[in-house]
């Protein structure tokens, strides 16, 4: 059953205020980067100098993250993803954006998911980038990669030891190990820490709620439903969501195609961009 979720009105200066937008480039064909949990749109930069000049690409931060303004906060409605969903809609519509192409990032792609669901004019294409449709092993079968007890620990690490928390999670998300090369390890370290710098610099208050709607949901019902062009971009060495959810993920979903990028994290728009923008061009070539 669907819990309903309010709706403020918003003009669409409140709107951009709200989500913090940033409108890049003058291309024809709009492109949405949503972020994952904890992060913010600063995590799509290493993509936007090259989608920037040939498409108009929309940034923004979910209410409680990023730069977003937490005066629109309502306990509410953020205490499920369609909330979030919520926003992309707003956002969408605010702009007069239809048919755009969705760039999810791990929960921001099931938001996607939940727009495409809810909104199917507003969503053409949709791109997921290490998404889950659920992060939990269930009894009916699917592993997806936790069991409940540990997600609920480090969920209650939060109101324990915040810093600890981040310390804990930060290198678990970029999967960070000894590289080869210094230079491979500098740049481990660096996104490390600023994935860590993310998620202490946002207020409990709305990173907690965030975090039980990401890792204790389960929206695999949705996947059959999305008919949009679909591309799941996997990580082959993603400790949050293992490949066989992105296998499962494409499966389940009736129009979509599978990219496995040869690497390791779940931020891999932030440690292999390259890659993942040929998989998004390849992709949009392939559905013209």
């Amino acid at each position: 059953m669907e819990t309903s979720i309010s709706n403020t009105q918003f003009n669409a200066l409140d709107i951009k205020r709200r989500n913090h937008i940033n409108i890049l480039g003058e291309g024809e064909d709009v492109i949405l980067l949503a972020h994952g949990f904890g992060c913010s749109q600063n995590m799509w930069r290493f993509l936007t100098p090259y989608l920037e000049k040939q498409y108009k690409v929309v940034l923004f931060d979910y209410v409680g993250s990023g730069n977003s303004d937490v005066r629109a906060y309502q306990k509410n409605r953020y205490s499920q993803l369609e909330g979030y969903a919520l926003d992309v809609i707003e956002i969408c519509d605010s702009l007069d954006f239809s048919n755009v192409l969705f760039v999810g990032h791990s929960v921001g792609a099931t938001i996607g998911l939940i727009t495409a669901q809810k909104r199917p004019d507003l969503i053409d294409k949709l791109v997921m980038v290490c998404p889950s449709p659920c992060f939990l092993n269930l009894n009916d079968g699917y592993s997806g990669g936790f069991e409940k007890s540990d997600l609920e620990e480090l969920v209650n690490l939060m109101d324990k030891n915040y810093i600890g928390w981040g310390n804990y999670l930060a290198p678990l998300v970029m999967n960070s190990t000894p590289s080869e090369t210094d230079t491979e390890q500098e740049t481990d370290d660096a996104l490390v820490q600023e994935l860590l710098t993310s998620f202490c610099s946002t207020d409990p208050t709305y990173s907690k709620p965030f975090a039980i709607a990401t890792f204790f949901s389960d929206y695999r019902h949705l996947l059959p439903k999305v008919h949009q062009p679909c591309l799941v971009i996997q990580s082959k060495q993603d400790t949050l969501v293992p490949v066989e959810v992105g296998k499962y993920t494409q499966k389940q979903l009736p129009n979509a195609k599978l990219d496995i990028i040869n690497g390791k994290g779940h931020c891999l728009h932030m440690t292999y961009p390259l890659q993942v923008l040929n998989c998004i061009q390849d992709f949009i070539d392939q559905t013209q």
